[in-house]
């Protein structure tokens, strides 16, 4: 080792020092002109839709204002996906590297339906990375500070100026305008699927339990009797009896008094539903105290009702179903723009307002009932987003 070293550090006795000098510039001018032209090829549009399983990302961006627009400006791959900073530069190329991986091994995205099985996939390892680096890329075209609110709409202008206001990031807003949205359901479906599994392997054991999904309520331990309520997602109760797969439970609510005293809500004076009752249910009800909302000046009555229902889809904590309507929110919600905060609305206010998106997002009533509890039981007037 020590006859390498002195070989590398001696004085050549062959070159002068000018002629090594040269040629230490000459190597380093061609690594650079290598590296740079290198750069160059493998950040062009036509060497990143080369490969023919960039095709579909290829066609979804040719319908873009970022391929076409009126000013002739084009956004090409690499200015969303790689950084202008040297350093990111290499970065990006590094992590690029799986991709040849999966392209010429395992095949994972190689046809039009295995593309879309990773959709979602792709687009959140996309997304976090822009997050993480607070959407530079998208930042290097269009920068807050240049931007003439005077000529953006009355809305966009003020979105903008609060987002600037913020420093928010990007990708915050703005999904699927350069690529087609995943189907974002994917995701909390899942989570659903493993807390119906959850609850099957707890078995509805627990003294207090919540419901995961909406529950039909009886008056006998008889699943096939006729149901006279039905007990909404996201509902605790409280376990009297077990009867085969049948339970006994006490259900607590606030009624209107001068309503027809079918809907049980959570707390007194707002609409945050937890069952309806009718018949030989209705009939079980004891008052436990009766109370007058100063605001509208309503009077409520609390009540406990009993009933039977089935034992399935009941979990012994509430946490879990919040944790899986957050992920129905931000895969819904989120999707196009920065919802907001679950604690910016009331409860009673959330109603009209997930009701307005309505027209945007595709949930099933269950799914649709389970986002709104959440966003009510999370919002101003019901203690905000970490209240539960």
């Amino acid at each position: 080792m020590k006859h390498i070293w002195h070989q590398f550090t001696r004085p050549s006795t062959k070159y002068s020092m000018l002629t090594l000098l040269l040629i230490g510039i000459g190597l380093c001018l061609a690594g650079t002109f290598v590296v740079h032209k290198g750069f160059e090829m493998t950040s062009s549009l036509e060497f990143c839709t080369s490969c023919h399983t960039m095709q579909q990302n290829y066609e979804e961006y040719r319908q873009t204002v970022h391929f076409k627009n009126a000013s002739g400006v084009q956004a090409v791959c690499t200015d969303c996906h790689q950084p202008k900073d040297f350093p990111g530069k290499v970065l990006r190329k590094l992590e690029a590297a799986k991709d040849l991986y999966h392209h010429f091994i395992t095949g994972k995205i190689d046809t039009p339906e295995k593309f879309e099985d990773h959709r979602l996939e792709m687009a959140q390892k996309v997304w976090d990375r822009m997050e993480s680096q607070n959407s530079k890329t998208c930042k290097s075209c269009h920068a807050y500070e240049n931007m003439d609110h005077s000529k953006q709409s009355a809305k966009a202008a003020f979105e903008m100026q609060q987002a600037a206001a913020e420093q928010m990031n990007c990708i915050a807003c703005h999904k699927g305008i350069a690529h087609e949205l995943p189907n974002m359901a994917g995701g909390f479906q899942k989570d659903f699927q493993h807390l119906q599994q959850t609850a099957q392997s707890q078995g509805a054991a627990a003294d207090t339990l919540y419901s995961l999904s909406e529950k039909s309520l009886y008056a006998s331990a008889d699943p096939q009797s006729k149901a006279e309520g039905q007990l909404l997602p996201a509902s605790e109760v409280t376990v009297l009896e077990r009867r085969n797969d049948m339970l006994r439970i006490r259900i607590d609510g606030w009624l209107e008094k001068s309503g027809k005293g079918r809907v049980l809500t959570e707390y007194m004076g707002k609409r945050v539903f937890k069952a309806t009752i009718r018949d030989d249910i209705k009939a079980t009800q004891t008052l436990i105290e009766e109370k007058t909302d100063p605001t509208t000046e309503i009077v409520w009555q609390q009540v406990t009702v009993e009933a039977w229902i089935t034992a399935d889809n009941m979990l012994d904590s509430l946490q879990p179903v919040w944790n899986y309507a957050n992920t129905m929110y931000d895969a819904t919600c989120n999707a196009c723009h920065a919802a907001p905060d679950p604690a910016h609305f009331t409860a009673n206010g959330w109603i009209s307002g997930l009701n307005a998106m309505s027209a945007y997002y595709r949930l099933s009533k269950t799914e649709e009932r389970t986002l709104l509890k959440y966003l009510q039981n999370h919002g101003k007037d019901t203690g905000g987003a970490n209240s539960h």
